[in-house]
């Protein structure tokens, strides 16, 4: 519930390097997963990440879970963070609600999959 009630690094991010958009057609929820990556050493990191979710209190408690679980991160390391990561961050979700966790993870996946495609 505090990742609902206040949620972390909630917004749009208007300078992003990739912005990451999943929607989920069964019960509505959309998430858009913005990222900034900077060059650390020869890896590439998201060193700012943000987001905007519009459904229900568990999506966007797991974005702002995701964005946490991030943030610092390597694209490789990032690309890794499951659904279950996002949900065990949590605490765990109810089973009605575990279709939410795919959300945010996927939209970072798709963020960081439209950087490298950029990037080429």
């Amino acid at each position: 519930m505090e990742h609902f009630r206040n949620p972390r690094n909630m917004g749009e991010m208007k300078d992003a390097d990739a912005i990451g958009e999943i929607g989920n057609p069964v019960c509505g929820d959309i998430s858009l997963i913005y990222i900034k990556v900077k060059e650390e050493n020869g890896e590439e990191i998201i060193n700012d990440i943000s987001f905007q979710t519009f459904g229900c209190a568990a999506a966007i408690a797991t974005s702002s879970m995701l964005t946490e679980l991030a943030k610092g991160k390597g694209l490789d390391e990032a690309m890794n963070i499951s659904r279950d990561d996002v949900a065990n961050s949590l605490d765990g979700l109810p089973p009605i609600k575990l279709h939410c966790s795919n959300l945010a993870a996927d939209a970072l996946q798709d963020a960081i999959k439209k950087y490298r495609e950029k990037k080429k």
